[in-house]
């Protein structure tokens, strides 16, 4: 695209690292590089490093720096919390529950450990993407050993009950995780307060480095090592650390943390306002997600009679980044999980667009999104034999 303004509307896949960030990490890549394990001075430097990150870490979720563990990302993070507690308390029961919108992270996982013997109960969601904590009481038996319900979903920006499905967890005695990767930074949360055993998060979230996250656990819960080696993690987690992604991660979460409500002001009126624009002068869409327990940032709309990978493309061509419910782009012709799980029909799934906003925009970028959009939609449907068949008249808005 050449010298062309780059929008970027796709935050919840990932965000760029802010230069506090990079700053802080810089050092710990050629001049404090010793390994943490080793007992010299430069090592011990290192080690220091580490034991701030966890630091900032604990104190950003409400949890102590013993109970955190440095790892690859979110999707080690719930592949350990999920695996490490099947395996650690199978003796005690088989089951375990979870939803049908969880990432692929934990989907994936879930059905691996149900061919290895395990059972697994999928929680329907509501027209919202919400879960009902009436069902996970009704799904509890004497040998369920862990729920995981993600703390927000990725695609849609809806937020679960979390504290009330974590209380009903408790009072039977079960391990309760959450892939929390998306709520850093947006929502304030609290492991204790909340009941929270296990919780996932991920640096690239909240302005920090791919490649470096992290996985509460709460002191006392049973749970298996997932990668086995050195002694690294406390014993927990084997492999030479990540010095200068956890330097960041530490910092990225402190940024984040700092003034949740005060940051996500600005990026929630930018979002209302292109979702309310969108909304009236686009016929045959509608919002996904719940309408106000959601990300700040997070715009998901579907838009009837058009595929969204076509869209997709014909918003790169204008600079425009963003995202898609369908899953085309993975090389899939199945339309997003989430959607489907939702109730929405398959072929309006397949027109879904997700915009999510952060820190790289501006009001700016909402108004040429606001210019170009509409005009994306209308040239696609003039070419969509279904738009033609149908009489332009659409139910989304129904």
């Amino acid at each position: 695209m050449g010298n062309q303004h780059i929008i970027y509307m796709d935050h919840s896949a990932t965000t760029y690292t802010k230069k506090d960030v990079v700053d802080a990490m810089l050092p710990y890549f050629t001049q404090h590089f010793g390994n943490p394990s080793s007992i010299y001075g430069i090592a011990r430097e290192s080690k220091q490093a580490i034991d701030a990150a966890r630091a900032q870490v604990a104190k950003a979720i409400g949890a102590q720096p013993e109970e955190i563990y440095f790892t690859s990302g979110g999707s080690e993070s719930d592949n350990w919390a999920i695996k490490g507690v099947a395996y650690a308390n199978r003796k005690r029961g088989t089951h375990i529950i979870t939803t049908g919108i969880e990432h692929h992270a934990v989907l994936h996982t879930c059905q691996f450990l149900e061919k290895e013997g395990f059972t697994v109960t999928y929680l329907p969601v509501d027209r919202y993407g919400r879960v009902d904590p009436a069902d996970l009481e009704k799904a509890i038996t004497d040998k369920t050993i862990l729920v995981s319900i993600m703390y927000a979903n990725n695609e849609i920006g809806t937020l679960e009950p979390i504290r009330e499905l974590a209380a009903i967890a408790q009072k039977h005695k079960v391990y309760f995780h959450t892939d929390a990767v998306q709520a850093i930074g947006n929502v304030p949360l609290n492991v204790k307060d909340e009941k929270i055993d296990l919780l996932s998060l991920s640096a690239h979230k909240f302005y920090g480095p791919k490649g470096v996250g992290a996985l509460y656990i709460r002191n006392g819960v049973r749970i298996e090592n997932l990668i086995h080696g050195g002694g690294q993690e406390r014993k927990k987690r084997a492999g030479t650390e990540n010095i200068a992604g956890i330097v960041g991660c530490g910092k990225a979460i402190e940024l984040a943390t700092a003034d949740i409500e005060g940051h996500n002001a600005r990026i929630r009126a930018m979002r209302d306002r292109l979702s309310k624009s969108i909304l009236e002068t686009i016929p045959n869409a509608r919002l996904n997600g719940h309408p106000t327990e959601r990300l700040p940032g997070n715009l998901n709309i579907s838009f009837e009679f058009i595929e969204g990978e076509s869209m997709l493309l014909w918003l790169d061509d204008e600079g425009i980044c963003a995202s898609t419910g369908s899953a085309c782009t993975s090389g899939s012709l199945e339309p997003s999980h989430v959607l489907l799980a939702t109730g929405l029909p398959v072929e309006i799934s397949h027109g879904s667009l997700r915009l999510t906003l952060g820190d790289a925009n501006t009001e700016a970028d909402v108004d040429f999104v606001l210019e170009v959009l509409p005009k994306v939609v209308s040239r696609l449907r003039e070419m969509s034999p279904l738009y033609q068949k149908a009489g332009k008249n659409g139910g989304c808005n129904v």
